[in-house]
C-alpha cells in the first residue's frame, strides 16, 4: 500500500474505497474485457476477505447488494 501502511495503518475510509473500485472494475466493460458482472465482483471480495479486504467492509458491500435485490 502507499507509503508502506498495513492493517489498521490504513484509513478505514480507504479500505472502502478499495473495496468498492474492485466491485466497481470487475462488474463494468472495460475497452479489454467485458463486463464480469456483479456476481463475479463479490465472489472476488468473498473470497478474499481478510487476506486482501477488510472483512466488516466486505459484509457491508455484500449486504447493500442483497439488499437492493442484486444478488
Amino acid at each position: 500500500y502507499p507509503n508502506n501502511l498495513k492493517g489498521d495503518e490504513i484509513m478505514f475510509e480507504a479500505k472502502i474505497m478499495g473495496v468498492a473500485d474492485v466491485v466497481e472494475a470487475m462488474s463494468s466493460h472495460r475497452p479489454y474485457r467485458p463486463a464480469l458482472g456483479i456476481d463475479k465482483a463479490l465472489e472476488e471480495i468473498t473470497k478474499n476477505k481478510g487476506i486482501l479486504y477488510e472483512p466488516e467492509v466486505v459484509n457491508a458491500c455484500i449486504k447493500l447488494f442483497k439488499e437492493k435485490g442484486q444478488v
